[in-house]
């Protein structure tokens, strides 16, 4: 399953990369991702690790899951010439394969403020048509509040 997803907002792009380039804060504008918490790094991790716990329910049917993610890339915004980018991927420690997980996040600036486009990679078969409708409905709503936080 790859899925994309973009926002337009009123702030700089500095501002709106605070709010992507770290999964800590996802959990504060994306109704999907309940909570984060910091993950022992391990050996091998190009950066910081996080536990994330995903939920998502689709009238009686619910589902959780929690991976082991680290930001394989960041870069800042620089200018109207450089965007900012931060890439997350799933790594558990626990010596078994796992369906592929990549989140790319990519903040560049706009003539009033700047976007942010959102890939998502999912590489498993596990709750696909679940977690389509949960993403696709949940990206709707986190759109307006994401775009409050970084526009106050």
């Amino acid at each position: 399953m790859d899925l994309r997803a973009s926002l337009e907002a009123d702030c700089t792009p500095d501002t709106l990369f605070e709010w992507v380039g770290g999964l800590d804060t996802y959990d504060r504008w994306l109704e999907i991702v309940p909570r984060t918490t910091d993950a022992e790094p391990i050996d091998g991790d190009p950066g910081p690790a996080w536990h994330v716990t995903l939920r998502g329910r689709l009238g009686p049917l619910a589902r959780s899951k929690r991976l082991r993610m680290v930001r394989t890339e960041h870069t800042r915004p620089v200018g109207d010439d450089h965007p900012g980018r931060a890439v997350f991927e799933r790594r558990e420690t626990d010596g078994r394969e796992h369906a592929t997980w990549r989140l790319t996040a990519t903040v560049e600036p706009t003539p009033t403020g700047s976007c942010l486009v959102m890939d998502l990679h999912y590489g498993g078969s596990l709750w696909v048509p679940l977690l389509d409708r949960v993403l696709t409905n949940e990206i709707e709503a986190s759109r307006q509040r994401l775009r409050e936080l970084v526009e106050t």
